[in-house]
């Protein structure tokens, strides 16, 4: 079993042979920890954006940095594409370049109730879901996004294009850093596949 995940995929499984229930075992006890354990109540407020237009929301992102996240390890040309379901649903689906293949996980979003749209809970494996939280956005053009979870464990600098403007990645780092995000270990993703 393989564990794959990108921007939007907390958790997506891949099996390989007929131990199915052996491997969901040996990973489903730890994540119920980690979900608990994680539980946005238990650290310090993050702020997220006022509102999230979804209609300008959806299409297709490219992963610019994020902070480590081991299900992510040698991913290169991340990207994330949202369509609408409904009015509290998207449909998710994460792609990256992995050992020379292409690895992708499809998932949905909900819209946290009262939130404007700016915090979403993923789900790419029944019943886990994971916070997704819109931190930084351009609001007006919707060309990039932070998204990351209360713990600041996890953050994603987004893109509609593959390439950033150095001086808005360098003020979304600021930003990040102020709301308590450990910055120093972001990891930059390299963008140079054609998608």
């Amino acid at each position: 079993m393989r564990i794959i995940n990108s921007p939007f995929a907390i958790f997506h499984f891949q099996f390989s042979n007929g131990t199915v229930l052996k491997s969901l075992l040996k990973v489903s006890i730890p994540i119920i920890f980690l979900i608990i354990g994680c539980s946005a109540s238990s650290y310090p407020p993050l702020d997220v954006v006022d509102k999230v237009d979804i209609q300008k929301y959806i299409g297709k992102w490219y992963e610019i940095a994020r902070l480590p996240f081991s299900q992510q390890e040698g991913c290169s040309c991340t990207t994330a594409e949202y369509e609408i379901i409904d009015l509290t649903t998207l449909r998710v689906i994460n792609k990256c370049i992995k050992e020379g293949e292409l690895d992708d996980a499809n998932g949905k979003a909900f819209v946290v109730e009262g939130s404007n749209n700016a915090k979403l809970r993923v789900q790419f494996f029944w019943p886990f879901r994971g916070d997704y939280w819109v931190i930084e956005l351009d609001e007006e053009n919707y060309q990039y996004a932070v998204v990351g979870t209360p713990s600041r464990k996890y953050m994603w600098i987004l893109s509609r294009s593959p390439k950033m403007d150095g001086q808005i990645y360098n003020t979304l780092i600021e930003k990040s850093k102020a709301k308590g995000f450990d910055v120093s270990k972001l990891i930059k993703t390299q963008q140079d596949c054609n998608q």
